[in-house]
């Protein structure tokens, strides 16, 4: 006997809120406000609209973590699972951008401010591809390791 798959059938999708237009957002933000910092680079730059920019950047990833956080029922297993070993790799994409950042001189504000941006941008992927995997997951407790 062989199995056949009905292709016409109608699947039916969940509907979730924007998480990831949310954090694709943010990464806009973040990476808006890291080429403007990088082009004064090594002056200093006006320091105004790069807070704004991380500000709003780490406000809007807030509201992302705590909407996505209120979702249920979901594949929380499968979200963290693909989640830590992918944070795990942008944590060292960033460091090994901020350690280029301190040895070429970068000091005071504008290191802080580079720096807050590195930590948004090392969390936000993550988040993204979590959600990713995950909202087509079943809500079933994802296997360990």
């Amino acid at each position: 006997m062989t199995a056949t798959l009905d292709h016409t059938a109608p699947t039916i999708e969940r509907q979730f809120p924007p998480i990831r237009q949310m954090a694709m957002v943010t990464l806009a933000l973040v990476i808006v406000g890291g080429i403007y910092l990088a082009a004064y680079l090594p002056r200093r730059a006006p320091f105004g609209p790069a807070v704004g920019l991380v500000v709003a950047a780490d406000l809007l990833l807030l509201v992302n973590v705590v909407v996505l956080s209120r979702i249920k029922p979901f594949a929380w297993g499968t979200f963290f699972l693909v989640a830590k070993w992918a944070l795990l790799a942008y944590v060292v994409i960033a460091g090994l951008l901020e350690y280029v950042f301190v040895t070429d001189h970068t000091r005071g504000h504008m290191l802080v401010l580079l720096t807050l941006m590195l930590a948004t941008f090392a969390v936000t992927i993550p988040l993204i591809l979590g959600f990713s995997v995950a909202r087509y997951a079943d809500p079933a407790p994802a296997p360990t390791d």
